[in-house]
């Protein structure tokens, strides 16, 4: 079965989510080759929203609150580089690192 043209780079992101897999984050791919990493807010249809975009050699990683048009720049957390493993390693650190929500303020 022939491969499309997207399915290396498909497959190379999803070996990204494999390396950045935490038990409280949800992985999936978003609508233009992005990784889309969502949590729970508390507020039913409105998660934490972490957007990981090609930029260059490696992958911009943005936050977005509850509620926030992801269609839009927000909250550059960081940036990941090297091969897919070590990217994904180092979103698992972001994300482990990221506080938000209930986390933060106790509410």
């Amino acid at each position: 079965m022939a491969k499309g043209s997207g399915s290396s780079s498909n497959s190379e992101l999803e070996r990204v989510m494999d390396a950045a897999r935490t038990p409280q984050w949800s992985f999936g791919l978003g609508r233009h080759g992005q990784i889309m990493a969502t949590r729970d807010s508390g507020q039913i249809g409105l998660p934490w929203v972490v957007q990981v975009t090609r930029v260059g050699r490696g992958m911009r990683v943005e936050l977005f609150q509850p509620g926030d048009d992801t269609n839009a720049e927000d909250e550059v957390i960081g940036v990941v580089t090297g091969n897919p493993r070590d990217r994904g390693r180092q979103l698992r650190a972001l994300l482990s690192e990221l506080v938000v929500g209930d986390e933060s303020t106790g509410s």
